[in-house]
């Protein structure tokens, strides 16, 4: 394994699981699933990803725990869960501050209201997650076009959750950049407002602007310089973290992929020597 790509990440699709089997070069350092998408895989696909187990650290990434929704958690779920990240041994899970069920699913990312009330609910949530899953687990900040309600702004919120509920942030860069755009504020001020202490990994993707002040997050574009610069300001705010690159469609080859994991790779080698350089001064 490269040294220097430890903390680089891409996200493990299924249309990208023939060219990374036969990757032959240590430019990624993790990969990252959605477990719902592989609790249940067999054949030729789980054969795969234990072949990619074998070469990589697998952290996961989930899309349906609801950790704010009305619905109680689903148990079952929970238990298969924990079996799948016991397997995988991953070093991290992580799911959204959101909500994406009530009496099913709704197949997507719902925001939640920014109240007290908010707070409770799923800081309660977290401990019965937690709990079950035998293992702390991590929030991701997610992107949002109209909120139902802010008693609190949403940097407040989202700091009064991970301190209520005791867990740790993946903090998604894009994220920030998307609702600053969308809600009219300054992202760096934004990211420089997180709990840094929290941070346990980082996201990075593309999206697509519909209008000036609208973005879309897709994840199905190439990252972009202004996000690049906040990803360099993330590492400044909370030092090096595990990050990812995260791709879901409109897929390029995987060497214009590995592209976009060489300049956060860079990203991280600056980083890293301007900290020397700080520790040394």
């Amino acid at each position: 394994m490269n040294p220097e790509r430890l903390h680089c990440g891409l996200g493990l699709r299924r249309g990208l699981l023939d060219a990374l089997c036969e990757l032959q070069t240590d430019s990624i350092g993790f990969l990252e699933l959605a477990p719902e998408n592989w609790i249940s895989v067999g054949g030729k696909r789980a054969r795969a990803l234990d072949q990619l187990r074998a070469h990589y650290p697998i952290n996961c990434h989930g899309l349906s725990l609801s950790i704010g929704g009305p619905e109680p958690l689903d148990t079952l779920y929970l238990r298969r869960l924990r079996d799948f990240l016991d397997r995988m041994e991953t070093p991290l899970y992580s799911d959204h501050l959101s909500f994406c069920s009530d009496d099913g699913q709704l197949y997507d990312l719902l925001p939640l209201p920014f109240t007290e009330e908010a707070v409770r609910h799923v800081a309660n949530r977290v401990g019965q997650v937690q709990d079950a899953l035998q293992r702390r687990i991590a929030l991701e900040n997610v992107s949002y076009y109209a909120a139902p309600f802010q008693a609190m702004p949403e940097i407040d919120f989202i700091a009064a959750v991970l301190r209520e509920a005791d867990c740790d942030l993946l903090l998604d860069v894009n994220n920030i950049y998307v609702n600053s755009v969308n809600h009219g504020y300054d992202a760096a001020t934004f990211l420089r407002a997180l709990p840094a202490e929290r941070v346990r990994g980082l996201h990075i993707a593309g999206h697509f602007v519909e209008a000036p002040d609208l973005i879309i997050d897709t994840h199905g574009a190439d990252v972009i310089d202004p996000v690049w610069d906040l990803l360099e300001q993330a590492y400044t705010h909370c030092g090096l973290q595990p990050t990812l690159l995260e791709r879901d469609f409109n897929f390029p080859s995987l060497p214009a992929l590995l592209q976009e994991v060489d300049r956060m790779a860079r990203c991280q080698q600056t980083f890293l020597a301007q900290d020397a350089r700080a520790q040394r001064a």
